[in-house]
């Protein structure tokens, strides 16, 4: 499987460097030289990891990294020369899964990428369910969803997925005119169960819903049944 990285850096010759380490490694990277113009490449990509420099041109990494956290389920790795204790503590406490200086030996960071790509993965489906690949592709009116190529096509276009939004799609599509609890979603996205209070689910959804061009106040194409959980229309998609 190769995952989609968006690399957050100014230094182009550095940036070309890790980025062709990186694609040896089932890495695909796309290179943004600016901190200003991150955010909106970020979304148009939406990669399944994120590596950001401290030092940017428009914007730092730290302000990417906070702005970036509430609408982001996959790694945020902090990639810098900055070595300093603060910078740290700052870059983990805004929401980067890890903080990694640039010296560190190559293999040293396809292994601790590899190592939170890993983390990322969505937990097995049950025994009775079938893998993705031996289903069939699922169409509602303008939608089409496919678990073979991964690709989503609404309205002739292309819709950019994350690994992690792609997996809820297919999940939320596969129930077609079901509600479901964010205990089941969770369970079946992350292996864990609903603690009443983790919201990572919403903002999944929320995100989800801005890419398939759903009305974020009343939504028609992933509905929210109050106090139930959510509901993907059959007869949103016409």
């Amino acid at each position: 499987m190769t995952y989609r990285i968006v690399f957050v850096e100014d230094d182009p010759d550095l940036a070309e460097l890790i980025s062709d380490f990186l694609s040896r490694h089932e890495m695909d990277v796309v290179i943004e030289p600016r901190g200003d113009t991150a955010l909106a490449t970020i979304e148009r990509e939406a990669p399944d990891m994120v590596l950001l420099d401290i030092m940017l041109p428009g914007k730092d990494g730290l302000s990417i990294c906070r702005e970036l956290r509430p609408n982001f389920d996959g790694p945020i790795i902090m990639l810098t020369s900055l070595d300093s204790d603060m910078n740290q503590i700052l870059g983990l406490e805004l929401g980067a899964n890890d903080y990694i200086l640039k010296t560190t030996p190559p293999s040293v960071l396809v292994a601790r990428l590899r190592s939170q790509l890993r983390n990322m993965r969505p937990a097995q489906p049950a025994a009775e369910s079938q893998p993705l690949k031996t289903q069939r592709k699922l169409v509602f009116g303008q939608l089409s969803i496919d678990p073979v190529s991964r690709d989503v096509i609404l309205e002739r276009e292309k819709v950019a997925l994350s690994t992690s939004d792609f997996d809820l799609l297919w999940l939320l599509a596969s129930h077609a005119g079901e509600t479901l609890n964010r205990d089941i979603l969770l369970k079946e996205m992350r292996g864990v169960s609903y603690d009443g209070l983790d919201r990572s689910i919403d903002v999944a959804i929320s995100r989800l819903r801005k890419k398939l061009g759903d009305n974020p106040t009343e939504p028609f194409r992933i509905k929210t049944v109050r106090n139930r959980g959510y509901l993907f229309s059959l007869s949103g998609w016409e």
